[in-house]
């Protein structure tokens, strides 16, 4: 998984760096076509979705859902801030910090004694998967800087004070693990939806860079409750977040 998440960081980084170019240029008024090499990141990156049928972790069909296909907005028809593809980008920043900060709370109960005995294995997966989360955020935050948007440091999401109550009631390896599988869920689905749904080249590049590396997390979370890695042929996208979990 580690190995996984580095062979992709120059292309995040690199497609990252694209997209806050392009979105900075149309706000300046420059045109929305960025030219031959966006192109060719987009048409590698709608490749790349596919690939993410491999580590599918989901329990329903690959087609999307009328919430999802209705909840991303045509870019410049949100409000707010962050607004067309900027939306998504900034809710992607805070699903990764969402996951952050819910893996550091697993991390804090086990070393406090609140989950009981916790296999080396599965705090290492706790401490990997947060950090790859963490180069993600910073990836996501820089093409908001870059694009003249404030970053997101915190998780400015509707659902967080459900989800930070969900995990102090987490008695065991296995409640952390489901509440995990859930963000990890989430976060993948919401990339693949993004991939189609973004109006930028190098924004579908970086979607689709990530999305493999949330689900190579879902699919060890599935392991480790004893269930079945890839339960699903394709990725669904039913449970894809919607821009207006943002608060900002």
């Amino acid at each position: 998984m580690q190995d996984a998440h580095q062979e992709t960081l120059p292309a995040m980084r690199a497609s990252a760096t694209d997209l806050a170019e392009e979105l900075r240029a149309r706000g300046a008024g420059g045109p929305r076509d960025a030219g031959r090499r966006r192109f060719l990141l987009g048409a590698g990156g709608a490749a790349a979705a596919v690939v993410l049928a491999a580590c599918s972790s989901s329990k329903s069909s690959s087609s999307p859902s009328a919430t999802a296909g209705s909840s991303m907005p045509a870019s410049g028809a949100a409000s707010g801030v962050y607004t067309g593809d900027l939306k998504v980008v900034a809710l992607a920043t805070a699903l990764e910090n969402q996951a952050v900060g819910a893996y550091q709370t697993a991390l804090d109960a086990a070393k406090n004694g609140k989950l009981g005995t916790v296999p080396p294995a599965v705090a290492d997966f706790i401490t990997t998967a947060m950090a790859q989360h963490t180069d993600h955020a910073k990836a996501w935050n820089a093409v908001l800087t870059g694009a003249g948007k404030p970053a997101i440091m915190d998780v400015p999401l509707s659902n967080q004070a459900d989800t930070v109550a969900a995990l102090g009631k987490a008695t065991s390896v296995g409640d952390v693990a489901k509440l995990a599988l859930m963000l990890e869920d989430q976060a993948a689905q919401t990339y693949l939806f993004a991939t189609y749904n973004v109006t930028s080249p190098a924004g579908i590049a970086t979607a689709a860079t990530i999305a493999p590396v949330e689900a190579m997390h879902a699919a060890i979370l599935n392991y480790v409750l004893g269930q079945y890695p890839v339960p699903n042929d394709f990725l669904p996208v039913d449970k894809a977040a919607s821009p207006t979990l943002l608060t900002v």
